[in-house]
């Protein structure tokens, strides 16, 4: 069939299916979301055959689940992001000295920049910790080869393997020779065997600590002279080497052409370099590095996120007693967190290429991807979307709080956004789930400070539940408000427990948060629709006056699901002035001209939340003329 355009993690999903897998299982998580996405689209378009795709509640049940079927020896597929590989590290660290029996890649999406994440950590070290070998692609073509290569290696050594590609990879397109249709492994004869290795007692794990060591050297040695670890040269004796891993082996590539495009216009020589691309981190190819390391008086070393290369290419020469110097973020001549790219590649390159010093005397010490002031486009801070239930919910809760001290503590979702004014709703965010346990932190060491806790839906079944455990089971006096716009917005509107829609089709029973708390133990739970603030301020006042742990529940869904109400609309002889709406809500389609709010009907979306805050009804809103519920087409839809 001809070629199609695909993005990455499109491509990707189409690599694992064609490898056999049967079991694909993860959390949703940008930059990653999207290949989970695919598996289940050809599953249902009947392409990928044989196929069981899902959302687990979270990324330690999806891998935990992959090692029960691997164990059978289906070929299974793992996704998350960078953070989610802290919630699944419980059960890979001890998966690794247990084994697999089918293939087990471990697809983990790096976040450098962070463009949409809370941290920028490596999974190249994870896998260093956790001693599991780990592929790190330099461009879509690349890991679609990987994603294959990474199951036979699993399989042949009886290990999970982690394939980290990230952001620019996951999200370039380019085309893709794929199949018309895709058919999963069949499963081996007989299933699951039992054995004492898949029982993990002390004497076990020292054994298999063993094995462990004696396959990654062997791993290591293979890839040594693998394909993902690829040495180039231009000239007969060079004294510079240049070495790069992930997308920064691209940027480098494109970098050194450009400079031998220089010097050919010049009419001077290229310059001499070696050039290492290291796709397999770890284990780390130490012969080909070694081979790579021969004569060379400088190394420079470009990688996103850490010093992982450049750790190695320094205990290869403390080891072997080489004579060259490594550059790189140790030294600052390389950048020491964010995004590369070629532009600062090209910089350094020239600079290293011509003194050995990488450090470009034109250009300070910052960040490639930052603009120069004069052509800097204006901010544009990251706001709640217009129609978001999640503005109501704020909003009703301060309200209901009034001038009593407080404390409001978040979570990962889009909901993290309540910190900007005007709602200045959200005071705390760590990781999810943490924004329930932390209040009652909070409500230990403060007990006359209101506990007040925001979390989403979908991450109320990934991490909340065990928080909300706690405060009934130590009786804490916090609020736990669920956000429920019936899905998993922040990270494109995938379904979760809550919603019972899962990827394999049919549709199960949704489970209901209001039984999950009642059923661990909270007493006081009342609902709300956010969007009418006299009633959510009642709720939100009923919930936190409780002594004790309390809920509430904020139902209205996402905006990104529905389509918009009729706007809503200002009478501006009957406006005053007094901008108590765009101080209270912050909605994106109010605007303030020549003395009177406006509001913009383009971005309107008639929730009708705003003609709640306006003390001179000077903002109608059809559907509350209508006396109808916003968005009611969409709770008939869910029933």
């Amino acid at each position: 069939m001809p070629a199609k355009l695909l993005m990455a993690n499109e491509a990707f999903a189409y690599a694992a299916l064609e490898a056999g897998v049967n079991v694909v299982a993860g959390y949703p998580g940008t930059p990653s979301s999207e290949l989970v996405e695919t598996v289940a689209k050809l599953h249902a378009a009947g392409v990928a055959q044989g196929v069981h795709v899902e959302w687990s509640t979270n990324e330690k049940a999806a891998l935990e689940l992959l090692a029960g079927a691997s164990m059978s020896g289906a070929r299974c597929l793992f996704t998350c992001k960078q953070m989610g590989m802290n919630v699944a590290s419980d059960a890979l660290m001890s998966l690794n000295y247990v084994g697999i029996r089918g293939g087990l890649v471990l697809f983990v999406a790096d976040d450098p920049g962070p463009i949409s994440s809370q941290t920028e950590q490596d999974t190249r070290r994870y896998a260093n910790f956790a001693k599991v070998p780990v592929f790190d692609p330099s461009t879509p073509d690349e890991g679609y080869a990987m994603m294959k290569e990474a199951f036979e290696v699993s399989e042949k050594y009886g290990t999970p393997v982690i394939v980290r590609p990230t952001t620019r990879v996951n999200h370039a397109s380019t085309f893709f020779d794929v199949p018309a249709e895709t058919h999963a492994r069949p499963i081996p004869e007989g299933g699951f065997q039992r054995s004492d290795k898949w029982i993990i007692f002390p004497r076990r794990a020292y054994q298999a600590h063993g094995e462990i060591n004696e396959r990654l050297a062997a791993i290591a040695e293979e890839q040594s002279e693998g394909a993902f670890n690829q040495m180039e040269q231009r000239g007969s004796a060079p004294v510079r080497g240049i070495v790069a891993g992930g997308v920064s082996s691209a940027y480098v590539r494109d970098a050194l052409a450009m400079l031998e495009g220089e010097a050919q216009r010049a009419g001077k020589p290229a310059p001499e370099y070696r050039f290492l691309h290291v796709g397999t981190p770890f284990p780390f190819p130490e012969r080909k590095a070694l081979e790579f390391a021969e004569g060379l008086q400088d190394v420079l070393v470009f990688e996103e996120l850490d010093h992982v290369l450049e750790d190695e290419f320094l205990k290869l020469a403390g080891k072997h007693r080489l004579p060259y110097a490594v550059h790189g973020k140790l030294d600052g001549r390389t950048l020491d967190r964010g995004e590369n790219g070629i532009d600062d590649a090209l910089a350094r390159l020239r600079a290293f290429l011509a003194s050995g010093d990488a450090r470009p005397e034109d250009s300070p010490m910052e960040s490639a991807n930052e603009a120069p002031e004069a052509i800097q486009p204006p901010m544009r801070p990251p706001v709640l979307c217009a129609g978001c239930p999640h503005r109501g919910a704020f909003y009703a809760v301060k309200r209901a709080v009034g001038k009593r001290p407080a404390v409001f503590c978040g979570d990962i979702g889009c909901y993290t956004l309540g910190n900007a004014k005007p709602l200045e709703a959200i005071d705390t965010c760590l990781c999810m789930g943490a924004g329930i346990t932390m209040a009652q932190g909070f409500a230990v060491a403060e007990p006359d400070r209101k506990c007040i806790s925001f979390v989403g839906d979908s991450t109320f079944f990934a991490s909340g539940i065990t928080g909300v455990a706690n405060a009934v089971y130590n009786q804490h006096d916090i609020t736990v408000c669920v956000l429920d716009n019936a899905t998993t917005a922040m990270t494109g509107s995938q379904p979760h427990p809550g919603t019972g829609q899962t990827l394999m089709g049919p549709k199960t029973k949704p489970i209901s948060i209001a039984e999950v708390l009642r059923a661990l133990g909270v007493e006081c739970i009342v609902r709300a629709n956010p969007l009418y603030a006299e009633e959510a301020t009642a709720a939100a006042r009923e919930a936190i006056d409780f002594p004790g742990p309390s809920a509430i529940i904020f139902e209205s869904p996402c905006m990104q699901l529905v389509r918009p109400e009729a706007p809503a609309t200002v009478d501006e002889t009957a406006c005053i002035g007094c901008r108590k709406c765009l101080t209270t809500l912050g909605c994106p389609a109010m605007t303030w001209h020549e003395g009177v709010m406006r509001i913009d009907a383009t971005l309107c979306y008639g929730c009708g939340l705003c003609v709640d805050s306006c003390p001179v009804q000077a903002i109608a809103s059809p559907v509350r003329e209508a006396g109808q519920v916003p968005f009611v087409a969409f709770r008939k839809e869910a029933k």
